[in-house]
């Protein structure tokens, strides 16, 4: 035992008992804050802001069950042989003496960084293995020692307190690593604001984390402006922004929007069904942008015929060639299209309020004849006002639309755009691929006369996307287009490019994204999650996906080798569900995935339920039960402690990206992995 272990314990006390005083001394303002209703709108307005401070206070200091310190640097005598204790969250005590320093202060970036050949003025680094409020162990690194950083580009941080945390099983959601953040982690986190930060990394590096810890970082070093201007996280799937939603309110930061690309449709029904390869191809290329253009140009049409109208004693007209003019105008004027409904309106009248015998009022005229049923077909007919939805519905419900949207598509592709019309908009159910669709028609539409405030798409400060590498060109102009100067952080990895637009290198990703200034690009390349056991069998299938990318190094040499086990799946002997009994108990309170093909999935459903063997669904459940059964499209960015990968070979022939798919359901395993097949292996795994 560390000689120093109750002394430290003593201060992690003390540094609880400080935490929770100021824990009071908000609530206390909470409530003063709640005695005052009445008062000026001053004072109302003064209690809310202070009522708002009060609350985000009170969530930074609600750590749940994590560990409040988890570290202490001491200075050179030259800084003033200064002591910081490095926690969750800075507290103060009663005469405002820093008693745990905010791991994102500047100060405590020595923490992260300071490696023998830099030391960053350190003398000690020292890293806290705790359970809660317990600490159980203290692990010293002295920088006096030359010999002991030789290496000290390769060392890791706090080795005992990381491999303690890896060792940990998994809950069926993503933590935080604030106490163990290595340094090229740490470069990641600290980097500038401003522009685009691309970060590639192989699976089990920590890029989803280290970018979650990035937005809570630039949060509290930039807090104005980016407080107001908000912070949005963007994953893949539903199931993904469940599996991370706990990390950043733990950082103390619960006011990041976190959302699919289907999420920020509003009001409109998208869910994460995704289209076959195929169609999801189309819609996702750049050909879509015209293709809206013209679908909405379609929709702003001059009258067939004069228009006639009976107003009293005469006969108000509007000619066809009239109508061209105003259509003609509108178009030339507005940007948006429903911006233009307000001028067509006005024209309209106006020209009607001319072809009388006596001078008329064109604002009176509008107000008598708006609701006259010729007069609304025929403005519907110039200019209707629309919504992306109704746009789309139409669009996409005729043959004959869509290829007057764009007559260079084939019949193929007429076909495989088309969807039966619904009569209305809002009950039509739309696919993950249609999101990018329907924002682009928002963006060309633009906002309803009087919603606009609802109507207009957010921007943000700064943008944090995952799973960057599956994005298709249309869904990285909708990201573009969120974007309120150009600050964004992607992530991804090429080598697990698995949907309709994979993409085989960054150039084709970041092409689409904000250039206002030029990109910094990063690469994580230790990887932490995996035992190198089995990133040395996943490797064995990253060579032939990607063969430019060099596979993460493993921190964890040592683990169980995969297991192979070739059977009928149905055997009552040593098929699929004894393999995951046997997985299951192997990491005793772990929990653990059955990942298969999508086709796949329900056979294996119904043979765990026979067998009355329980399971979760991650539609339903996420990663809470012990067993979940997610099919290979669902699993990337999660983690379990044990996988069982079945039929390897069917994961690899049901999509174009098969191998690529493989790769993703070999990584996600914290300790086993098992291949359970009755058919052929793939040829990357025959000879491990």
């Amino acid at each position: 035992m560390h000689p120093e272990i109750e002394t430290e314990q003593a201060y992690i006390d003390k540094a609880y008992a400080c935490l929770e005083s100021a824990r009071l001394r908000a609530l206390d303002l909470t409530g003063m804050v709640e005695v005052g209703r009445g008062g000026t709108n001053q004072a109302r307005f003064e209690r809310e802001a202070i009522w708002d401070s009060v609350a985000g206070r009170l969530e930074e200091l609600d750590l749940g069950e994590a560990a409040l310190v988890f570290g202490r640097i001491d200075q050179e005598e030259e800084l003033g042989n200064n002591r910081y204790y490095i926690g969750r969250v800075g507290v103060w005590n009663e005469t405002q003496d820093p008693i745990v320093v905010d791991w994102r202060a500047p100060v405590a970036e020595a923490f992260y960084r300071a490696t023998g050949p830099d030391p960053m003025g350190l003398e000690r680094r020292r890293h806290f293995v705790s359970r809660r409020r317990e600490l159980l162990a203290i692990e010293d690194e002295l920088f006096g020692d030359i010999e002991r950083f030789r290496d000290g580009s390769q060392k890791l941080r706090g080795e005992g307190a990381l491999i303690a945390a890896l060792e940990t099983e998994r809950t069926g959601r993503l933590g935080d690593i604030v106490g163990t953040i290595q340094a090229e982690q740490d470069a990641i986190i600290r980097a500038p604001l401003a522009g685009v930060l691309a970060v590639q990394g192989g699976p089990g590096t920590g890029k989803t984390v280290v970018a979650l810890h990035r937005a809570a970082y630039l949060l509290y070093t930039h807090r104005f402006p980016l407080e107001g201007q908000g912070v949005l996280v963007v994953g893949p799937n539903r199931l993904f922004l469940a599996y991370i939603e706990q990390v950043l309110p733990s950082l103390g930061e619960a006011g990041v929007e976190m959302a699919s690309l289907a999420d920020l449709i509003d009001r409109t029904w998208v869910d994460d069904r995704r289209d076959s390869e195929e169609i999801a191809r189309l819609k996702g290329d750049l050909r879509m942008v015209r293709f809206i253009a013209r679908a909405i140009r379609t929709r702003q049409r001059p009258l067939r015929e004069d228009l006639r109208i009976g107003h009293g004693l005469q006969w108000l007209h509007l000619t066809v060639e009239k109508s061209v003019e105003i259509v003609t105008e509108a178009r030339r004027r507005f940007r948006t299209h429903n911006a233009g409904r307000k001028f067509v309106e006005t024209e309209f009248f106006q020209a009607l309020a001319l072809s009388g015998r006596e001078s008329l009022d064109p604002k009176g005229l509008a107000e008598r004849l708006r609701g006259d049923l010729k007069v609304r077909e025929a403005l519907e007919w110039m200019w209707p006002v629309l919504t992306p939805a109704q746009l789309l519905n139409d669009c996409l419900g005729s043959h004959a639309l869509i290829h007057a949207a764009d007559p260079k598509l084939t019949d193929l592709e007429v076909d495989a755009l088309y969807r039966p019309r619904l009569k209305i908009a809002e009950d039509v159910r739309w696919t993950a691929s249609d999101a990018a669709l329907l924002d682009e028609a928002r963006s060309a539409l633009g906002a309803r006369p009087g919603r606009r405030d609802i109507e207009t798409v957010r921007t943000y400060g700064h943008i944090v996307v995952d799973e960057i590498q599956d994005l298709s060109p249309m869904d990285l102009r909708m990201l573009e287009r969120r974007s309120l100067n150009g600050s964004m952080t992607v992530v991804g990895d090429i080598a697990q490019a698995t949907g309709a637009w994979a993409h085989n290198g960054w150039e084709s990703i970041l092409e689409h994204l904000p250039d206002r200034r030029p990109v910094n690009q990063y690469e994580l390349t230790v990887g932490y999650r995996i035992p190198a056991p089995l990133m040395d069998m996943a490797t064995k299938v990253l060579v032939q996906v990607a063969p430019d990318l060099t596979p993460p190094r493993s921190v964890r040499s040592e683990g169980d080798a995969p297991r192979f086990v070739a059977t009928k799946l149905d055997d009552p002997q040593i098929g699929l569900v004894q393999v995951v009994k046997e997985e299951l108990q192997a990491v005793e309170s772990g929990n653990l995935a059955v990942i298969a093909a999508m086709s796949q999935v329900e056979e294996i459903e119904e043979l765990l339920t026979a067998n009355q063997v329980d399971f979760g669904r991650p539609t339903r459940t996420g990663l809470d039960s012990s067993i979940t059964v997610v099919p290979v499209g669902l699993v990337k960015g999660l983690e379990v402690d044990a996988a069982v990968v079945v039929e390897p070979e069917r994961i690899v022939s049901e999509q174009e990206q098969g191998l690529r798919a493989l790769y993703v359901a070999l990584t996600r395993a914290t300790k086993r992995v098992a291949i359970v097949h009755s058919l052929p292996l793939p040829e990357a795994l025959r000879y491990f």
